[in-house]
């Protein structure tokens, strides 16, 4: 079975499910990539990738977003929540970013919080970050200032 439950202003683009189908839903225009927090932030539109669900390419969404299945590519949202059971491959960009569940790449978030279920390999750039006892961590967690990601426009490159 698959479900996909999206609000309005999100974009889903890449492969979807086995079956191999192409989703690209809502086109819209480019966006700071780590924007500052807004007056009405507990009211954000929340999505849900769900187990089942296999997503290549850029994911995008202006509000929160839960993966419970797996992104290989690049995650762009308010808030990304890799639930437990949840895998992404690639990058996560987000003013939120919680990971409980299999991160291999690279976070660019403001607040960071890494559960005890976490399993991550790759690069975490924070202002604020909490790990939980128990978390398994292959990474480096370098600091950055609030003003990184306030100009953040574009991703460094991955170096080979």
């Amino acid at each position: 079975m698959l479900m996909i439950h999206h609000q309005e202003g999100d974009r889903w683009r890449g492969q979807a499910g086995a079956a191999g189908a192409t989703t690209d839903m809502s086109a819209r225009t480019r966006r700071t990539l780590v924007r500052p927090p807004t007056a009405h932030a507990d009211e954000l539109p929340s999505s849900q990738l769900g187990r089942s669900m296999t997503v290549t390419g850029v994911l995008e969404s202006d509000g929160e977003v839960h993966v419970h299945g797996h992104v290989l590519g690049r995650i762009d949202a308010d808030r990304v929540v890799v639930e437990s059971g949840g895998y992404v491959e690639g990058d996560v960009v987000g003013r939120d970013v919680r990971i409980q569940g299999r991160l291999i790449g690279r976070v660019f978030a403001f607040n960071v919080t890494v559960d005890e279920s976490a399993d991550i390999c790759g690069r975490i750039f924070h202002h604020t970050v909490t790990v939980a006892r128990g978390a398994r961590i292959d990474a480096r967690m370098p600091w950055r200032p609030v003003n990184f990601f306030e100009s953040l426009d574009q991703l460094p490159e991955t170096q080979a």
